[in-house]
């Protein structure tokens, strides 16, 4: 007798697994995916998570053997939390608030700080709570009598076939996601769509039935993408709903997004997207989303450097981003663990992926530790709090397998990233679309937190008691003094550092 224990997420490929595991009887979407996933561990057991498409984290209990065994999807589109209590007994859920609901000891993971003044986020298995640990992505992991044991049942996997043209890999491409838009949402459900100016976007409205798409936008003529975003919506006759982030709602909102998130996120846009989420929640329960096209085909400018690069990867990629420096945290920190660098984080990836090309190598590195430790986590903590499901349809392992099997010419290029699927794009959008420079979801914040109208949480926090528990007060009020004097290369520094701050009063002084 299996029992479930815990589940988030969505199946998508529900149909084609009831015929298989033999699930007739109508039931709702909840009952039909914990048929599913019981049925489904019956028959595949621990390799469960390679018949499933969508994203999930669960946990079940075996009945025959009295483990718990749990399970997060390949790609980390929901996330998984568990700690051992004293007593040897486990304690899991897809928030790390329900753990310490559940009595565990809050306790801060001080060195984590370094991690996340490099990153932005928390990567690896710990968390910023001492003894609370993430289940990473393709992981199943099984606890009994107090013993864990975890294994991976899924890893991105890279073999470039030469064989196929640019135009086959874009009809590939495009059949296979046109599949996947027929499982994505259940016939009697209304999906919404975000929508920025960029191909990722555009490509899955374009290919779905959404009657209307939501973006947000600023006053900022100069770094507001929403009027393209409407240019596309109104090209594919859709209703196109505009969100104003005025700078006062962002500063309002970063609290908010600390409290939810869980964990500190530096990722400044992420707070763009709560309010995108608050916004569209108001008129819809479900909502897609772009995200995993720039991991999966090439989409960042930086990757163009990937040849340059070459064999020094190793040495300092560690993702998307690279805020600081080590001899910069030295400078500004109270405590400093020598042994504990970003590089070592992500050392054990690039041993598995050495026979790799420049381009795959960067690719891979973000596949599994950006979008999983940034992009997804927002995406999932964020909509979670406004009371939206967000779904994601080129987050599939099937739009992986396409994209890992095509050589890096035909996705990054001297003028040109994200190349087959741009091609792709292109036999439903116009090349000027679909060919369109990536802008990236910019925010004004570069600007906003250094006018005095609006960054007085800023440096109220800067020079607090609270401040000197982790950092040298006058060091890092010498970096906010530079980037208002004008070096505005600076905010990503002052942002991440003040990020860390609200969500640390939130969860130590203020709880």
């Amino acid at each position: 007798m299996v029992q479930l224990l815990h589940y988030s997420g969505h199946i998508r490929n529900h149909k084609a697994l009831c015929k298989e595991l033999g699930i007739t009887a109508p039931l709702s979407r909840t009952e039909r995916e914990a048929a599913i996933l019981l049925c489904g561990y019956e028959r595949w057991g621990r390799e469960i998570g390679l018949h499933l498409h969508g994203m999930f984290a669960f946990a079940l209990k075996d009945g025959d053997t009295g483990e718990i065994v749990c399970v997060r999807d390949p790609f980390g589109a929901k996330p998984f939390y568990y700690a051992v209590k004293e007593d040897g007994s486990l304690l899991f859920g897809t928030q790390i608030r329900d753990i310490l609901k559940a009595g565990y000891p809050k306790v801060l993971n001080r060195k984590m700080l370094q991690i996340y003044l490099t990153m932005t986020y928390t990567t690896g298995e710990e968390t910023f709570f001492e003894g609370i640990r993430k289940l990473l992505p393709g992981r199943v992991m099984t606890f009994k009598d107090g013993a864990l044991d975890i294994e991976r049942y899924w890893k991105p996997q890279f073999a470039p076939d030469t064989s196929k043209t640019l135009e086959e890999w874009a009809d590939e491409i495009h059949s296979t996601l046109g599949q996947i838009m027929q499982e994505v949402k259940d016939e009697d459900e209304t999906v919404e769509s975000f929508l920025s100016g960029g191909v990722d976007s555009s490509y899955v409205l374009a290919v779905s039935d959404c009657e209307a798409c939501n973006s947000c936008g600023y006053d900022d003529s100069r770094l507001d993408e929403s009027g393209l975003a409407r240019e596309t919506a109104e090209l594919l006759g859709r209703r196109f709903n505009r969100c104003l982030v005025t700078p006062e709602r962002y500063f309002e909102a970063i609290p908010y997004v600390m409290e939810h998130m869980e964990q500190p996120l530096g990722d400044a846009s992420a707070v763009c997207f709560a309010i995108g989420c608050i916004e569209t929640a108001k008129h819809t329960g479900i909502c897609y989303s772009g995200e995993g096209a720039d991991e999966f085909f090439g989409g960042y400018n930086m990757y163009r450097n990937a040849t340059r690069y070459g064999e020094n990867l190793p040495t300092f990629y560690v993702g998307n981003t690279n805020i600081m420096k080590e001899d910069e945290k030295k400078a500004i920190l109270t405590e400093y663990t020598e042994d504990f660098l970003p590089i070592d984080l992500v050392r054990p990836l690039y041993e598995e992926n050495a026979a790799l090309d420049p381009l795959s190598k960067m690719m891979d590195i973000d596949i599994q530790v950006w979008l999983e430790g940034d992009i997804y986590l927002n995406v999932d903590k964020m909509s979670r709090a406004a009371g939206l499901e967000v779904r994601m349809p080129l987050t599939d392992r099937r739009i992986f397998d396409i994209a890992a099997r095509i050589p890096s010419e035909f996705k990054v290029n001297d003028t040109q990233n994200k190349v087959a699927l741009r091609t792709a794009a292109n036999k439903v959008l116009p090349e000027a679309i679909a060919f369109r420079q990536k802008l990236g979801f910019v925010v004004p914040i570069r600007v906003w937190m250094a006018d005095e109208r609006y960054n007085a949480d800023v440096r109220r926090l800067f020079r607090s008691d609270l401040a000197a528990k982790f950092f040298d007060r006058d060091a890092i009020w010498a970096i906010f003094e530079e980037y208002i004097g004008g070096n505005s290369d600076n905010w990503r520094k002052v942002y991440v550092i003040y990020a860390f701050l609200v969500w640390y009063e939130i969860y130590f002084e203020k709880a």
